[in-house]
């Protein structure tokens, strides 16, 4: 399953600031990931799979591929969906600067029931940790965390803490930095603007070295 799901996406080395504001040198092109859904499916097939032994009622995705992958997740076992929606800040200098909310006319739908929370992928878990907060100030019960991919460690690390089961697809290493602590800040390597067209960069294939 993890060369199928590294065939879908393009990947690039460099020096990036991610959501969760930590730095890092890959960063994945997801925005053709869902392109071809039933090229997806099977990965999806493959989480939920995963995810069943875990009594679940619903599973919650963040917008946009988080709740993507979480919407064929609920269709294989047939249980609720829910999505949460990205919602900036006031302090965006700050480690985990933005934040995640159900809509308004589904929070009291979801208390009570057993969720597992999805996403296409984890690396400091962002948008997973955000949604999670919410879940629980709606009275839910997050038992299990889902992903396509899981880039590093440091997801695994914090849910551990949690006592929330981490399950995946795909495992890749992956390294984060707080901006103090960054090497390519120290050596002078400016950020990448992630927001540019990801054309004028090339893809790197990381189909034979999902190991390394």
């Amino acid at each position: 399953m993890q060369q199928e799901f590294l065939k879908l996406v393009s990947a690039r080395e460099g020096h990036f600031r991610y959501e969760s504001g930590y730095h890092g040198s890959l960063w994945f092109d997801l925005d053709r990931l869902f392109v071809r859904p039933n090229a997806v499916r099977p990965l999806a097939a493959a989480l939920a799979a995963r995810l069943a032994r875990y009594n679940l009622d619903a599973v919650c995705g963040p917008l946009v591929g988080g709740a993507l992958v979480a919407q064929m997740v609920a269709t294989e076992l047939d249980i609720d969906l829910f999505y949460t929606e990205r919602v900036a800040v006031s302090q965006p200098d700050r480690l985990y600067p933005v934040e995640y909310r159900l809509p308004g006319g589904v929070r009291q739908q979801i208390h009570g029931k057993n969720v597992a929370i999805v996403d296409d992928v984890i690396s400091a878990g962002s948008a997973v940790r955000g949604t999670l907060a919410e879940l629980r100030t709606w009275g839910a019960r997050p038992v299990v965390v889902g992903a396509l991919l899981i880039l590093g460690d440091s997801a695994a690390a914090f849910f551990a803490g949690q006592q929330i089961p981490l399950e995946s697809v795909a495992t890749l290493p992956g390294d984060l930095w707080l901006p103090a602590d960054c090497p390519l800040c120290r050596a002078g390597i400016p950020l990448e603007d992630i927001t540019a067209d990801a054309s004028r960069f090339p893809p790197k294939s990381l189909t034979g070295s999902a190991s390394s």
